[in-house]
């Protein structure tokens, strides 16, 4: 383990100055923002929501896949602070 995951070492996260917001953008697809930042998108699959970061769609990353919409968002916001 590094000093700089050494939990007591780790640098504070700035929380979002408003909460995420999200609004459905296609029959299977939501939007995520922060104020006017779009943190990314959100598509679902079946049962699954696939996490997709980043500000323009055709370009997002999949970072992750869950079961709970709630956790969906919750992956876009961490993945904003963490880039």
């Amino acid at each position: 383990m590094t000093l700089e995951i050494h939990p007591t070492n780790r640098r504070p996260r700035a929380l979002p100055s408003s909460p995420p917001q999200w609004q459905r953008v296609g029959v299977d697809r939501y939007q995520v923002r922060v104020g006017t930042r779009t943190l990314g998108y959100i598509d679902v699959v079946g049962a699954v929501f696939v996490v997709l970061a980043g500000s323009r769609y055709s370009r997002a990353v999949e970072t992750a896949q869950t079961l709970v919409f709630e956790d969906a968002v919750n992956a876009l916001v961490e993945a904003a602070h963490a880039g």
